[in-house]
């Protein structure tokens, strides 16, 4: 839901989507079942909507075992996930750091980590890939720490100008 979204407006968006099944997160069978005009009310699009259904499909039948995924190495996550219409590797990185807490994840395809490297290292464009790779070598094995960092940082050059 919050893919692309300001936080403010994912976060209203969650809300009335949780009031929908009583205050809480429903079972992927509960939501396959939900009319998408029902959704669509809540302030999900369509395209989320069938991202969202495309993932409860998955795990109401079984192509997709979200517990095992706390027990799968990174890259093997990444594979999983992405085979879900709307996840591609950013959104699984997210996922990745937030929801298992993965130390070391480095989404190189994040922008907003991109202007952080851009503005700490003084380097006059957006860095690729390569350079953030060679940039965090020596973060390993914290480098989703670091990145956290990094998106603070930017609160801190808005403040500044």
């Amino acid at each position: 839901m919050y893919q692309q979204l300001a936080g403010g407006a994912a976060d209203a968006i969650r809300a009335r989507f949780v009031k929908l099944y009583g205050g809480r997160l429903p079972a992927p069978a509960r939501l396959l079942a939900t009319p998408d005009g029902a959704l669509r009310n809540a302030g999900l699009s369509g395209r989320k909507i069938e991202y969202m259904k495309d993932l409860a499909s998955r795990v109401a039948g079984g192509r997709i075992d979200l517990a095992a995924l706390s027990e799968m190495g990174d890259e093997e996550v990444v594979s999983q996930l992405s085979e879900v219409k709307g996840i591609g590797r950013w959104t699984a990185e997210m996922f990745l750091i937030f929801h298992l807490g993965r130390p070391d994840v480095l989404p190189v395809g994040d922008l907003g980590l991109r202007k952080a490297m851009q503005k700490t290292y003084s380097l006059r464009s957006l860095p690729p890939p390569e350079k953030m790779v060679k940039i965090a070598e020596p973060w390993r094995p914290y480098r989703s720490v670091a990145t956290w960092y990094l998106w603070k940082s930017l609160d801190k050059f808005k403040a500044i100008g």
